[in-house]
């Protein structure tokens, strides 16, 4: 995997999508640097892009679950196979974030996910308000952030404090991850809506996934711009008694999972108990 060192112009979120160790699962992450920091003179996608790129370093290696019998070819070179949860995952990337000398300061949300390929079941830790929604069930997350502080005083909420979540995963079911450019301007009825007639206009799982996420987007960037339509934004700071209208302009990004279930028969050689 090759590094972005040059964010100019990359906007402040960032994601991964990650095949497991053993294709014993999928793993996908999502984070928002938090603008702020350019007032400082520090690129907020900097240490999004890092906290990303670490944790799929780390979902490459890891196992979705422990039950994998070792890939070794010899016992010498036999690993025990172990499960990388989402929080694990989370801050292995936040402590080699702590240790990159291209991170010199920043703070970002961030959402990982994994999804086992053999039981369905889908993990998540989430800290911030990035967020994710399962059609057919869904969900909403605190505003929290990691950060990178370089500076005496700050106060920096760890991986510890991420929200975690844990679904059995149907056939047909699909996951939306997204930043807060999407949430704050696209309501869930819209993000099902979405999905809904995409899924209709057919094609390969794939083109399915990839037209999902970008309608998502479009959608959303749209949405922003627009003063005459309340917002999810603008509802929320009303609940708060600020005056805010129509959408927020922000950084959109969004991907789209979408679970597809095969069964195998069994061996006629391997006995059924």
């Amino acid at each position: 995997m090759k590094r972005r060192l040059n964010t100019k112009n990359s906007g402040e979120d960032s994601f991964f999508v990650q095949e497991m160790k053993d294709r014993s699962g999928v793993a996908v992450g999502i984070a928002d640097g938090v603008g702020g920091w350019s007032d400082s003179g520090v690129d907020p996608g900097v240490f999004s892009q890092a906290l990303m790129y670490h944790a799929a370093r780390y979902a490459k290696r890891g196992w979705a679950d422990d039950s994998y019998p070792s890939s070794a070819n010899s016992p010498e070179d036999s690993v025990q196979p172990w499960e990388l949860t989402p929080e694990n995952c989370l801050e292995l990337a936040f402590n080699a974030v702590l240790r990159d000398t291209l991170v010199d300061a920043g703070s970002s949300t961030g959402l990982i996910s994994t999804f086992n390929a053999r039981s369905g079941l889908m993990k998540a830790a989430n800290l911030g308000d990035s967020g994710f929604m399962i059609i057919r069930n869904r969900t909403s997350n605190t505003f929290l952030q990691l950060s990178q502080m370089r500076q005496p005083g700050l106060i920096t909420d760890t991986p510890k404090d991420a929200d975690l979540y844990e679904c059995r995963l149907r056939h047909g079911d699909i996951v939306l991850c997204y930043t807060d450019g999407v949430s704050d301007n696209v309501w869930p009825q819209e993000l099902v809506a979405i999905s809904s007639v995409i899924t209709r206009q057919g094609g390969s799982e794939q083109e399915i996934a990839q037209n999902m996420a970008d309608t998502v987007v479009e959608y959303a960037m749209k949405a922003m711009h627009r003063k005459d339509r309340v917002s999810p934004f603008e509802h929320a700071a009303a609940l708060e008694r600020q005056r805010w209208a129509g959408g927020k302009v922000d950084d959109a990004t969004a991907l789209a999972i979408l679970v597809s279930e095969e069964v195998h028969e069994p061996s006629s050689e391997v006995p059924i108990v």
